[in-house]
């Protein structure tokens, strides 16, 4: 390699990793406890809640859909979803005269149709969510640690690229313990850096695909479902819609064998102006985050399309399970937190090799 390619990709490899090191940093920091967020939150939350009538039928959609509504009188039905562990269904409701992004949330018992308790995240996971995802910023944050994260896959890929001229007289892996701090610091930095660089690469690129969700899922609605319905011109007025239990029992016969995740109802992010979207997703540890919506025309209850998911709404599905190692089991979880302490050691010494070569050129 030429003298002045090396010097090309050095500079690339300072300048991204100095301009996202702290930043990086905090996303490793935060995402540590985050891998283990369903354990640690098992331990830190109490789920003594039991329904009402623990061996008694369960209500029709509709009639929990009216309970729901019966909270908020004048609002509408946005979405539906269902807790995997409990006979709890959570209506989401929305003022059409409100302010945007303005929702009503009820879990509803559907052994009795009463209210019962939210099953919220423990607040200090909550909060290192929400640095981890958007730095308190919504939108704008987002896509600033996007940016970080491409700074990243650009630290490693030229990272790699220097790998091979610096260790061209040097066997592989070599620590030269008996050298200065800064030269041991140097072959620990460089020898994680190549070991773990597969692994940094998976988790920066979907940590890249997880902040771009919001332009994603609005992609997906203004182009593949929109070309599903376009032979429908009116929406279904909202007093006229066909039942909620028989578009759902509709929509599992045309996917059969899948499980019943949420339902979007007409006018919402995730469906159309003229459907109910139900949405589907598989039973084992992968296709559980692969979503498959059938569209139910919202005033015939019939069929009108399933919409299997474009390849970029899937790479979305995937990339969060993909991002936090929560696919795998525990033993998966535990090798991810090993290699982001890693990448933390990683980060820390380049921070520390910049600034001991400064202060050597200061000398």
């Amino acid at each position: 390699m030429k003298t002045r390619t090396i010097r090309a990709w050095s500079w690339t490899h300072k300048w991204s990793s100095l301009v996202s090191t702290l930043f990086l940093l905090m996303l490793c920091v935060t995402g540590l406890p985050l891998v283990f967020t369903h354990e640690i939150e098992e331990v830190l939350l109490e789920q003594a809640w039991v329904p009402a009538n623990p061996d008694g039928p369960l209500l029709s959609l509709d009639a929990v859909l009216a309970a729901g509504l019966a909270l908020h009188p004048g609002e509408v039905p946005a979405f539906m979803s269902f807790d995997e562990d409990r006979p709890v269904v959570n209506v989401t409701s929305v003022d059409p005269n409100g302010p945007a992004g303005a929702y009503s949330f009820e879990p509803i018992d559907q052994t009795s149709g009463s209210v019962a308790p939210p099953v919220a995240g423990h607040p200090v996971m909550e909060f290192l969510l929400q640095l981890h995802t958007d730095l308190f910023l919504g939108l704008p944050g987002m896509l600033f640690l996007g940016l970080m994260g491409l700074m990243l896959v650009a630290a490693v890929v030229s990272g790699i690229v220097l790998y091979a001229p610096f260790m061209r007289r040097l066997p592989f892996g070599t620590v030269r313990a008996s050298k200065p701090a800064r030269t041991r610091w140097l072959d620990y930095h460089n020898l994680l850096g190549v070991v773990t660089a597969a692994w940094v690469l998976v988790v920066g690129t979907t940590g890249v695909v997880n902040t771009l969700a919001t332009p994603i899922l609005a992609y997906w609605k203004s182009t593949a479902l929109k070309e599903l319905t376009a032979a429908y011109d009116t929406p279904a007025p909202t007093g006229e819609r066909a039942s909620l239990d028989a578009a759902v029992e509709r929509a599992k016969q045309a996917l059969p064998g899948m499980k019943l995740q949420f339902v979007a109802f007409p006018g919402t992010d995730y469906s159309t102006d003229h459907h109910y979207a139900v949405f589907f997703h598989g039973g084992t540890p992968l296709t559980t985050h692969l979503l498959t919506p059938a569209l139910i025309d919202a005033r015939t209850g019939e069929l009108a399309a399933v919409a299997p998911t474009p390849w970029y709404v899937k790479a979305l599905s995937l990339s969060k399970p993909l991002h936090f190692g929560d696919y795998g089991g525990i033993w998966l979880k535990i090798l991810w937190a090993v290699l982001d302490v890693a990448t933390i050691v990683i980060l820390v010494s380049g921070l520390y090799l910049w600034l001991a070569k400064g202060r050597r050129r200061r000398q």
